[in-house]
């Protein structure tokens, strides 16, 4: 799965600044989910064919109070998880106290750290890092995360021997890879043992890492899946008395290893600002993904419409995921739902003839056609297909710089229901269209010119 890197260090050393330069590939994403209140704390990244997950912390102080405490466990959490730990220290300001607290912190955990001297665009980068080898942490790096100077180098040796482990190493060729991800006590470990089948005694696990991700084979309607459990799959005895752990971290290395995520959430509770993140990741990611509503019989009906209308309220982005109300302890609803798994799955990975692409693109601007710009109309002329998990479907016209993101949803949500798209974030690219005499010379000779001119001037009288 996925190695983490994690940032750490005192405040306003730039971890922030770094934690966007690596995660850059997917802030053009974030424009196509409106209505995302996003945690920029977790992203995703890659440095040439290595992705890994990094995460952003809150700056280390000696003497952390108040929310600062808080914030201390959270990075001491991000640490221990990690494969890696980035020790951000200013170039310009040199050593500071907290920077000696912070590595004497670190070498306790005994991870693997670098020290990483940023902001030494300018600067020698020898002396720039020189004065931070009295933190013991080895040879550190010069770098400038503003500017991005040094930072592929530092990634591409970090990440030496941390290849991604998908699931498809440990799952058949064929298998759909589904993972189940929610918050603690939403009833994921109940609709695992309750997808493998209650009566079974689940006793296979196959670590796929070493942190902790499981990876089960089962069978269901004549189809074959691979669950991508990090909560680790338990007897169904045991379920109920279990409380349920839960790491973003390790919920997002099941994202990137799955074809199908399934979301679970409390129907007793609200939807809350961590459901949204995590399920707005998944589609950023490109997975299909169903919402379980869980605990569903427990609802009385007069409460039913109103919890609907919730999730339309907070989860606006996700319409593409269907929603389904189960019962995983009784099995309400979970047959219909693993069904929507295999749908969603082979629409992600359906093949779209370019006739029939461009046939309903035709159809979208017949009822809607684009704005105008600057007085001329935005002009699509046909689509084709660009790649699948997710559905990518490009299409090629003038002035599509200028499409607005709403007609860019407009587009994706005809297309998906169309073909019948449901569970997959269908992806609107634009192209422009080349002019062919770009860059051409004019075939004709300076005398021809003046000959046809002249023959135009002819034809006007």
């Amino acid at each position: 799965m996925l190695p983490v890197i994690a940032l750490v260090g005192r405040p306003n050393v730039g971890k922030s600044t770094l934690f966007n330069f690596l995660t850059r590939t997917r802030d053009a994403l974030v424009a196509d989910l409106p209505g995302l209140t996003r945690d920029r704390n977790y992203g995703y990244g890659k440095v040439g064919e290595i992705p890994y997950l990094v995460v952003d912390t809150g700056g280390l102080v000696v003497d952390a109070r108040g929310v600062e405490v808080v914030m201390a466990k959270q990075a001491l959490r991000a640490v221990e998880e990690a494969d890696r730990v980035l020790f951000l220290v200013d170039a310009r300001e040199g050593l500071a106290a907290s920077d000696h607290f912070i590595a004497q912190t670190l070498r306790k955990l005994g991870k693997h750290v670098t020290v990483v001297a940023n902001k030494a665009e300018g600067l020698d980068t020898a002396a720039a890092a020189a004065e931070f080898h009295q933190l013991g942490l080895g040879d550190p790096r010069a770098i400038s995360s503003a500017h991005g100077d040094g930072v592929r180098s530092l990634m591409e040796d970090i990440l030496q021997g941390l290849e991604s482990i998908g699931a498809g190493d440990a799952a058949g060729p064929n298998d759909i890879r589904v993972a189940v991800i929610g918050r603690p006590n939403v009833g994921k470990s109940t609709l695992i043992n309750r997808l493998l089948g209650e009566e079974r005694l689940v006793t296979f696990d196959q670590p796929g890492t070493t942190r902790d991700a499981v990876f089960v084979p089962f069978e269901r309607d004549g189809r074959r899946y691979t669950l991508i459990d990090t909560a680790g799959v338990r007897r169904r005895a045991r379920v109920e008395e279990a409380i349920e752990k839960f790491s973003v971290i390790k919920a997002l290395q099941a994202v990137d290893s799955a074809n199908v995520v399934i979301g679970v959430i409390d129907a007793h509770d609200t939807v809350a600002e961590q459901d949204a993140t995590l399920f707005g990741m998944v589609a950023e990611r490109g997975r299909s993904l169903l919402i379980a509503v869980n605990k569903w019989d427990n609802i009385p009906m007069d409460k039913r419409d109103e919890i609907r209308a919730g999730l339309d309220l907070r989860l606006p982005f996700l319409d593409f995921a269907p929603v389904h109300f189960i019962s995983a302890l009784h099995g309400t609803g979970v047959g219909e739902l693993m069904r929507a798994v295999s749908q969603a799955y082979d629409a992600s990975m359906r093949e779209i003839p370019t006739p029939e692409l461009t046939r309903v693109l035709e159809l979208a601007i017949e009822q809607h056609q684009p704005p105008l710009v600057r007085g001329r109309r935005i002009k699509l002329r046909y689509a084709h297909q660009g790649g699948r998990n997710p559905p990518i479907i490009v299409v090629h016209g003038n002035q599509v710089q200028h499409v607005p993101d709403a007609y860019r949803r407009y587009l994706s949500n005809l297309f998906r229901k169309h073909f019948r798209l449901e569970g997959a974030p269908v992806r609107v690219e634009f192209r422009a269209d080349e002019n062919p005499f770009k860059g051409r010379r004019n075939p004709l000779t300076p005398r021809q010119v003046r000959s046809r001119k002249r023959m135009l001037k002819r034809v006007k009288r």
